[in-house]
């Protein structure tokens, strides 16, 4: 399969995503602030942080950001929107929506990674229609929603 190519416009001073290690799975995304600022988000706070990245994915591909755990675990720090996905007829600049679940102050600076972004295949589909729900085909789990799932099975 051919690599695909995502074209992208930085504004001075962004970085590209980047992989930490030849083995990473995602690329690190870096926050841009103005030089010699930082933003400080309060615990349950959430903010937009500016990347300076502008994409042009292509068609039947799409960017999802998800958390990065070192920051989740250190600071609390995560996506609110995780995995947020970024479609291929966007192009404004790719915002980081952070909220923060620790109990202390988070601070971010320009450089710092925020999240790890991914480039993934869209899987489309069709919709097919049953009349009522005794159409549906059984299975082992049946209706049992959330928490059921090995609860009772010999």
């Amino acid at each position: 399969m051919k690599t695909p190519i995502v074209k992208v416009h930085a504004v001075p001073g962004a970085r590209l995503p980047d992989k930490a290690t030849p083995g990473s799975a995602g690329r690190d995304v870096h926050a841009l602030l103005p030089p010699d600022t930082f933003v400080e988000l309060s615990p349950g706070g959430r903010m937009t942080i500016p990347t300076g990245l502008y994409f042009e994915i292509p068609p039947g591909w799409f960017i999802t950001l998800r958390p990065r755990s070192g920051l989740a675990l250190k600071s609390g720090l995560t996506l609110l929107n995780a995995p947020a996905t970024i479609d291929s007829d966007y192009r404004g600049e790719l915002r980081v929506l952070l909220v923060n679940l620790g109990q202390e102050f988070a601070r971010i600076e320009s450089g710092d990674r925020i999240a790890q972004l991914f480039l993934e295949k869209v899987q489309d589909f069709d919709w097919e229609t049953v009349p009522v729900l005794e159409h549906l085909e059984e299975s082992e789990r049946g209706s049992g929603g959330f928490g059921s799932t090995g609860v009772g099975l010999a």
